[in-house]
């Protein structure tokens, strides 16, 4: 994996995770929209639960895989930040910082750092270049 493609799993998580807290609400929305169905006829002995605790259920169920990704998200923003602490230039380590920790555009970054979008892109490649050689160190120390 090179450096951005590590570098962008958090942005694509977090993604992930934004995605299943809307569908949570859209759920939670639903499960208040009940309604209620009268009849004289007997109920079915045999079902053993309503509509309500199948919604319920889903609904737990979603919740912990969003705290399960919310826990990766985590663990994994610990990592790249300490990934970006180990190159050596602060300038490089706040450009870094400020899109794949923070999330921000690349308008954004260059605004944040005062410097024209074109340097920004070249002070990211060579960042990218730190990263890419830190990996490498990272995966020959785990051979």
């Amino acid at each position: 994996m090179d450096a951005r493609e590590y570098l962008n799993q958090g942005y694509k998580l977090d993604q992930r995770i934004n995605s299943k807290l809307e569908a949570l609400s859209n759920l939670n929305d639903l499960s208040t929209k009940c309604t209620a169905t009268y009849s004289d006829m007997p109920r079915n002995p045999n079902r053993g639960s309503s509509r309500m605790e199948d919604t319920i259920v889903k609904i737990i169920d979603l919740e912990h895989s969003i705290n399960d990704d919310i826990d990766r998200l985590v663990d994994l923003k610990r990592d790249i930040i300490k990934l970006i602490g180990a190159v050596k230039e602060p300038e490089l380590q706040m450009l870094l910082e400020l899109r794949y920790v923070c999330y921000k555009t690349w308008e954004q970054v260059a605004v944040e750092m005062y410097y024209s979008i074109q340097h920004i892109h070249r002070l990211h490649d060579k960042a990218i270049a730190e990263i890419d050689k830190l990996l490498a160190m990272r995966e020959k120390e785990m051979e």
